[in-house]
C-alpha cells in the first residue's frame, strides 16, 4: 500500500478532479454524437424492424425483417418530444464513447489504494471494463431487443391491432435496456474488486450461488423497464452466467495473488 495516507480533503479534491474530467469528456463526445443523432436514431430502429433468426439444422444465424412491424412508424405526441429524443440518443452515444476516459478516471481515483504491481493493470482494466459494457449493450441491442419487440408487439395482436409507438416511449425503452445490460455486464469486474478488497471469496461466492440466482431475478425485475417476466428472464440469465464467470476470474486472481 502507499507509504502515506491521503487526507479526506485531498481525496475529495481528487474525486472532484476526476468527475470534472469525466464530464468534460462526456460533453465533448455528446457534441460529436449530437451531429450524428439522426443517423444514430435510424440505427436504433433496427430492433423494431428486424429479428434474429437461427437454424440448428443449417447452422446459420442472420437477421430477418419482421413482417408485421416493417411498416411501423414512430410518432411524437408533443412539440418538443422529437428534439428531446435526439438529445437522449446523443447523450447515451456520447456516454459510450467517453467510457475509456471515465474508466481511466475511476482507476486513477482508486489507484492510491492499490499495490505497486497492481497499478500496472490500468490498460487491461480500461479495455476489459469498456469491452464488457459494449458486449452487454450489443447483446441487448442485437439479441434481446429484437426478440422483445417481436414478442411484445406481435403476440396475440391478430390482424385487428397495430402498434402505434411514440418516439419517447420507444427510445426510452431501448436506451434503458441498453444501459442496464451494459452495467450488468460489468459484474465480473465488480466481483474481482470485492475479492481484492477481501469482502468476498471465491468459496463464498460458489456457496451462495442459489441466493445469487434469486438476486439476479430481483435485480432484473428492478432494472427492466417493463414488469413482464419475459424481459426479466432475458436479463436474469446473463447475470447468472456473468456471476459464474466472476467466480472463475476471482479464483484466478486469488491464485496469482498467493503465488
Amino acid at each position: 500500500m502507499e507509504e502515506h495516507k491521503m487526507p479526506l480533503t485531498e481525496h475529495l479534491g481528487d474525486l472532484r478532479k476526476r468527475i470534472i474530467v469525466s464530464f468534460a469528456a462526456l460533453f465533448i463526445t455528446f457534441l460529436i454524437s449530437f451531429n450524428y443523432s439522426e443517423d444514430i436514431f435510424r440505427f436504433i430502429m433496427f430492433p423494431l424492424k428486424y429479428n434474429l433468426d437461427f437454424s440448428l439444422k443449417n447452422m446459420y444465424i442472420h437477421f430477418v425483417p419482421q413482417d408485421k412491424l416493417q411498416n411501423t412508424k414512430l410518432v411524437f405526441l408533443a412539440p418538443a418530444e422529437a428534439f428531446w429524443m435526439n438529445i437522449k440518443v446523443a447523450f447515451v452515444a456520447g456516454l459510450i464513447l467517453a467510457l475509456p476516459v471515465i474508466f481511466y478516471q475511476l482507476w486513477k481515483f482508486i489507484s492510491p489504494g492499490l499495490l505497486h504491481k497492481e497499478k500496472r493493470y490500468v490498460v487491461p482494466f480500461i479495455l476489459l471494463a469498456t469491452s464488457l459494457f459494449l458486449i452487454g449493450a450489443a447483446f441487448c441491442f442485437f439479441i434481446v431487443l429484437p426478440f422483445a419487440m417481436g414478442f411484445l408487439l406481435t403476440y396475440k395482436v391478430g390482424d385487428f391491432l397495430s402498434p402505434m409507438l411514440s418516439v419517447g416511449n420507444y427510445v426510452d425503452f431501448c436506451l434503458k435496456f441498453i444501459l442496464a445490460f451494459g452495467a450488468v455486464f460489468e459484474l465480473p469486474i465488480a466481483i474481482i474488486f470485492f475479492t481484492r478488497m477481501g469482502i468476498v471469496t471465491p468459496k463464498t461466492l460458489a456457496k451462495n450461488r442459489k441466493y445469487a440466482i434469486l438476486l439476479a431475478f430481483v435485480v432484473a425485475a428492478i432494472l427492466t423497464p417493463t414488469p413482464d417476466a419475459f424481459n426479466q428472464t432475458l436479463m436474469a440469465v446473463p447475470i447468472i452466467v456473468l456471476y459464474e464467470v466472476g467466480i472463475i476470474l476471482s479464483r484466478i486472481f486469488k491464485r496469482r495473488k498467493l503465488e
